[in-house]
């Protein structure tokens, strides 16, 4: 891992919100994500269903969570839920620090595989963490961001509170046009001085960036 303080702002080509974005998130909306889940994150949907049967609780779901920090910090934070870990590295998740073992759980899984089978199997999750995901700075790569995937409306469906967190402003403030576009009501603001959730959280407070935040509560109908 790089040394604390030394990461760079994200720079990009893109100067404001995407012009793109409203027609990208409509479309995707009006034709639902197809693609089945592989392979391995049916594997792994079976621990989190193993999981439920033993003791069913209400859900948070930590995705991009990389080795795992965040997860169990949150477990602390939830300990009448089961928290969910989800990331598609087994090098990232193999570096958890074995000093944070909780009652939580990691996956080795595509989030958005995640995201369809809980509504393949009519759950909901209770909260939302995407915490630094991968920003795609360049402008061409649109689609690779959460809210331009084509999986989003997965993410909208399950209902819950969302929040997600970057070092880069423009992406938390197209991540909140798409929820308000898509009929969600939310907030971005900047990240309160608490105690890092993630190592991307405290490298990227070390460096000297601002970190932004959007919250978004929960819906009375995870389907409106």
């Amino acid at each position: 891992m790089s040394e604390p303080g030394n990461s760079r702002p994200v720079h990009s080509n893109q100067p404001g919100i995407h012009a793109q974005l409203p027609a990208v998130l409509r479309r995707h909306l009006d034709n639902p994500y197809r693609r089945p889940p592989a392979a391995h994150s049916r594997r792994a949907y079976a621990q989190l269903t193993e999981s439920l049967a033993g003791q069913a609780r209400p859900l948070v779901l930590d995705a991009f969570c990389g080795t795992g920090q965040s997860t169990a910090l949150l477990a602390r934070d939830h300990p009448q839920h089961l928290v969910v870990g989800i990331d598609r590295s087994a090098h990232r998740l193999a570096r958890h620090a074995s000093e944070l073992a909780g009652d939580y759980l990691l996956l080795q899984a595509e989030v958005e595989d995640i995201w369809a089978l809980l509504l393949a199997d009519g759950l909901h999750v209770e909260h939302h963490y995407l915490l630094y995901p991968n920003p795609w700075p360049k402008s061409k790569h649109l689609m690779r961001r959460v809210h331009g995937h084509p999986a989003f409306g997965r993410l909208l469906d399950l209902g819950g509170t969302i929040e997600l967190r970057s070092n880069w402003q423009l992406y938390v403030e197209e991540f909140g046009l798409a929820m308000h576009l898509a009929g969600r009501r939310g907030a971005v603001s900047q990240v309160a001085h608490t105690p890092p959730l993630t190592l991307f959280e405290s490298k990227y407070r070390d460096s000297g960036h601002s970190l932004w935040c959007y919250r978004a509560g929960a819906v009375t109908n995870a389907n409106e």
